[in-house]
């Protein structure tokens, strides 16, 4: 009985945990680095859709930034790279504008 009592408990405690995983990350909220490599090679601005710029924090000390490709390739880039840099001034430059702009 001890047993089926053990393996019962150890079933729950797993299926918890997996459970608690899939809800932090459906939140979006990721607890380590995304980026274990960068690329640093030019890749032509027509062929990215999406740029993401993660700040360096608890969860990784790096700056991430992360660019979606028009066929769906998530492509981590390095940020000290010169044509980065300007990608990125480009994207916050355009959030400034849009912060004032009016509504």
């Amino acid at each position: 009985m001890n047993g089926k009592l053990v393996a019962v408990l150890a079933l729950f405690l797993i299926s918890a945990a997996v459970s608690q995983g899939r809800t932090l990350a459906r939140m979006g909220t990721e607890l380590r680095c995304q980026c274990i490599a960068t690329h640093s090679r030019f890749i032509p601005p027509k062929t990215i859709q999406d740029v993401k710029l993660t700040q360096s924090g608890p969860h990784c000390k790096n700056v991430e930034v992360i660019a979606t490709l028009k066929d769906g390739k998530e492509v981590c880039l390095e940020p000290t790279a010169p044509w980065v840099q300007l990608i990125v001034k480009a994207i916050l430059a355009r959030a400034q504008q849009n912060s004032d702009s009016p509504l």
